[in-house]
């Protein structure tokens, strides 16, 4: 008979040599030690692979799958479907956790048959300024269905979507079949959303599991268009993906209000996202695209407040004066 390891933890790398030293001496440090370390190289360029080969022989637990560069969601796809143990983590590779992140969440999990337990985690800064918790204003719970705990992270006003902030019982992610969309960016929020509806059984513990690192980043002109055009493009994807969760949910009317609140807030950054792009002719035009499309009729059908309708109202104003009516 085969003895299935307890966790396994699914690291995705790409390209953050900088970073992924100290990512791994976490994972070295893990007490009790993961049972299975499983790294996706999503085709690094960069000093990862013999980073990687180094730290081999100290994480013998350690598994190195390496494919072409297809995104963060298909690097942990593919740690997923390579994935073994009873229990389920995620780790970004320029992040690092603390030695006891995952004791108390596995003793939970399997003392009280948890679907997943909800961690919280640290902005780290690199020294520039103080770390601090994400979540300040949570209290532990007891156990309480996923839809609970959504419920009143909105209704808090802060609801972060950080897949790596829970364990998950690793038969509950593949009896649904989750995985992530390939090459979205902000590809936690249709995940950690579906599975929190989902999840019958979970505990939030409030402890700091994971330190999620805030570097100082600079894009070339070319770069930060691309990646701005990404992050609008896969906004309008979260945003649909949010306003079918919330349809569904006619046994639920205050959890739908609050998720179609959550929905329209963050697309609305979408226009800030707009409005930072190098290429102005290319913001013009992907505005007037978008309410062409629907997106603007989308956020107004789900809008909670007049405050919302108005902002929406005048983006929708500029994107025909943009276009001149096209």
């Amino acid at each position: 008979m085969i003895t299935l390891p307890t966790l396994s933890i699914v690291v995705p790398v790409y390209n953050v040599a900088p970073y992924l030293p100290r990512c791994l001496e976490s994972l070295a440090a893990l007490n009790p030690p993961a049972d299975e370390i499983i790294v996706v190289d999503d085709g690094s360029t960069d000093d990862c692979p013999a980073i990687l080969a180094g730290f081999a022989a100290r994480l013998p637990q350690m598994r190195v799958i390496r494919q072409e560069n297809g995104g963060l969601s298909a690097a942990r796809n593919t740690g997923l479907d390579a994935a073994r143990g009873k229990y389920l983590a995620f780790v970004d590779s320029d992040d690092f956790v603390s030695p006891d992140a995952y004791a108390e969440a596995l003793r939970l999990a399997e003392d009280e048959q948890l679907d997943m337990v909800l961690l919280n985690a640290n902005y780290h800064f690199e020294g520039r300024e103080q770390d601090y918790a994400i979540y300040a204003d949570a209290d532990p719970s007891g156990v309480i269905p996923g839809r609970e705990w959504l419920r009143r992270r909105l209704r808090a006003g802060r609801f972060l979507h950080m897949v790596w902030m829970h364990l998950y019982r690793r038969d509950f992610i593949e009896s649904r079949g989750y995985r992530f969309v390939p090459r979205l960016i902000h590809e936690d929020v249709i995940w950690t959303t579906r599975a929190l509806l989902a999840a019958q059984r979970v505990r939030y513990t409030g402890h700091i599991a994971v330190h999620y690192r805030i570097p100082l980043r600079s894009f070339s002109a070319e770069q930060s268009q691309r990646r701005l055009q990404a992050v609008v493009d896969s906004s309008v994807i979260n945003a649909e993906a949010l306003a079918a969760m919330s349809a569904a949910l006619d046994d639920d009317a205050e959890l739908r209000a609050l998720i179609d609140e959550h929905l329209v807030d963050g697309a609305l950054s979408v226009f800030h996202k707009l409005a930072k792009m190098p290429d102005r002719e290319a913001a013009a035009g992907t505005l007037c695209r978008l309410r062409r499309e629907g997106f603007l009729r989308l956020l107004w059908r789900h809008a909670r407040d007049s405050a919302q309708r108005r902002r929406i109202a005048r983006h929708w104003l500029r994107s025909w004066l943009a276009g001149a009516g096209k």
